[in-house]
């Protein structure tokens, strides 16, 4: 495409940055107009997406930042709440570009940190090691809506010249975050087996005792014609009707 717009007359003579910004705004126009075609797009991508944030909701009751063997000199509530808020506006978006910065910009809250620690506490980082632990543990607290379908979004549809070198660093990390989530276990985890079971089981009968009331049922087969609302809380039951996978999801806003 980019050689493509470099050979139309119009832009004879253009410089990089010129072709470069008319690559963004194309990308950036197109995709919001296909937005809801292209975003979780199949039942599957509504389906992990669900089971992510419902076990990021059970985890967020008890996980502690030990358990993932956090050094005390990164705790800093301060800093992890504001990255938490940069990952929480990725849904606020369409374009792939604005989604990739939300991760970036929290990634570089994350590093700063990292940063600020080494010279302060003379605490030898080691990389990804340190990084990806809290990087984990504010993606829990975030509980960002429709992670693995934002992701899946941006691996797509973002330009894969942009996804090179500190936003592939960072996007990379965001998705071995997610990975590690969707398989946490016990043994994941620096936590006593049958604490870990313990903690889990309290926390599945807590969110039972929400009343079925307070809970909407919408019928979904495809997201073609919106998003879920971030704000919710959601069952879901699934069934095979005439060969097609039918998503049944249970609503509850929490005011």
């Amino acid at each position: 495409m980019e050689d493509t717009i470099r050979d139309h007359p119009i832009w004879a003579g253009a410089t990089d940055e010129e072709v470069d910004s008319a690559m963004e705004g194309l990308e950036k126009y197109v995709m919001t107009k296909l937005f809801y075609r292209t975003f979780a797009s199949s039942p599957g991508d509504i389906k992990l997406d669900l089971e992510i944030s419902e076990k990021i909701q059970l985890l967020q009751t008890f996980l502690k930042p030990e358990h993932l063997d956090i050094p005390s000199v990164l705790r800093n509530d301060a800093s992890w709440l504001l990255a938490e808020k940069e990952l929480q506006k990725i849904s606020a978006f369409k374009a792939p570009r604005e989604k990739l910065l939300c991760i970036i910009n929290c990634c570089k809250v994350i590093n700063n940190l990292l940063l600020n620690a080494a010279m302060s506490e003379n605490h030898v980082l080691a990389g990804a090691d340190d990084f990806l632990p809290v990087l984990i543990y504010v993606t829990i607290k975030a509980n960002p809506p429709q992670l693995h379908s934002n992701l899946k979004f941006i691996q797509l549809y973002r330009r894969q010249a942009k996804l090179v070198s500190e936003a592939a660093f960072y996007f990379t990390n965001l998705v071995s975050a997610k990975t590690f989530i969707v398989d946490l276990n016990a043994k994941s985890l620096s936590i006593d087996e049958i604490e870990f079971e313990e903690s889990m089981q309290a926390a599945r009968e807590t969110n039972k005792l929400i009343p079925e009331e307070f809970f909407t049922t919408q019928e979904v087969m495809t997201t073609s014609q919106g998003q879920i609302d971030p704000g919710a809380s959601a069952r879901v039951h699934h069934k095979e009707t005439n060969g097609e996978l039918q998503t049944t999801i249970f609503f509850c806003k929490i005011y």
